[in-house]
Formats: C-alpha cells, sequence, structure tokens
C-alpha cells in the first residue's frame, strides 16, 4: 500500500519507523578556524557531529552536517545567528561487498532518481559503511533502496 506525500513542516515528520535524517547546511566565512568554532560550539551543547561535508570557495564555505540531536542544533543556530537550513536526506548502511554502492547507485537509476551529492557518515552503526545520499524524492529513494535489500537508517538511529 502506498501513501500520498503530504506537504510537511520544516521537520519532516515522523513514521512508525522513525524519523528521517536530517541534514543541517551552514554557511561560514571562508577564514582559518572557522569549521572548528563550528564544531566546539556544537560539541559544548553536547551535539555529535556524526557525518561531514565541506565545499569552499574565495568567501564562503559550505558545510553539510549530520549530528546526533538536528532540532537541537537547529534551535542552537537560530540563537546563534548562524545561517543554515535543513533538509531531509537519505541515509543507507552499505553491504560488506565492492559491489554494494554500485547495487544502491543501480536501484536509483532503476527508479530515475537523482543523487545530487553524496558523502559517508563518520560513524557506523551496523559497522558496515554508511552513505548519505541527497536525492530528489527522498521517501521514494528511501523505499526502492528498502526493496534493493539497503538498510535505511532514521535520525533515531544516530541519536543518542
Amino acid at each position: 500500500m502506498s501513501t500520498t506525500a503530504q506537504p510537511k513542516a520544516s521537520s519532516e515528520s515522523s513514521t512508525a519507523q522513525g524519523s528521517p535524517v536530517r541534514q543541517l547546511t551552514v554557511f561560514l566565512q571562508n577564514r582559518v578556524g572557522a569549521l572548528m568554532s563550528l564544531v566546539k560550539l556544537l560539541g559544548d551543547h553536547q551535539v555529535a557531529v556524526l557525518g561531514l561535508s565541506l565545499q569552499d570557495n574565495t568567501e564562503l564555505a559550505l558545510v553539510r552536517l549530520i549530528v546526533s540531536a538536528p532540532d537541537d542544533a537547529h534551535l542552537l543556530f537560530i540563537e546563534k545567528g548562524i545561517a543554515h537550513s535543513m533538509i531531509p536526506v537519505t541515509v543507507i548502511e552499505l553491504k560488506e561487498t565492492e559491489t554494494s554502492l554500485p547495487q544502491a547507485l543501480s536501484a536509483l537509476l532503476g527508479a530515475e532518481i537523482n543523487v545530487s551529492f553524496s558523502y559517508p557518515l563518520l560513524i557506523r552503526p551496523g559497522q558496515n559503511p554508511v552513505l548519505v545520499l541527497h536525492l530528489d524524492a527522498p521517501e521514494f529513494g528511501a523505499e526502492v533502496l528498502g526493496k534493493a535489500g539497503f538498510k535505511v537508517l532514521k535520525q533515531e538511529d544516530l541519536s543518542r
């Protein structure tokens, strides 16, 4: 049985299986120590950085973060005036084989789902590699990957 996607508030709704993983994207001045200051701020507020991707140019750095408590981080960033956004992402645990990544990408291709960007997590809940995927259809992509045999992680799998 399939359900139709309904518009959601800024944080994705929870399901019986758990809440989607949410990524925070932070825009930092491209200066020495800016990333360290951001990570320290989160740590000082008991928010662990579980994964990150960094892209920088001459003036700004784009930092994509998966954290243990995205709502706490979101409120902290608002309080501190840190420009950011929050979006749902699909996080999968890859199988131990070297064919796991091609299988995941093949499943997405077969469903005509685009991957905008991807990066690994720093943690491995099941001790297998864990991959963050930003998909143009995250709920459908998670369903496709689950049917292809991949474990799709929820925020509760990553949070303390």
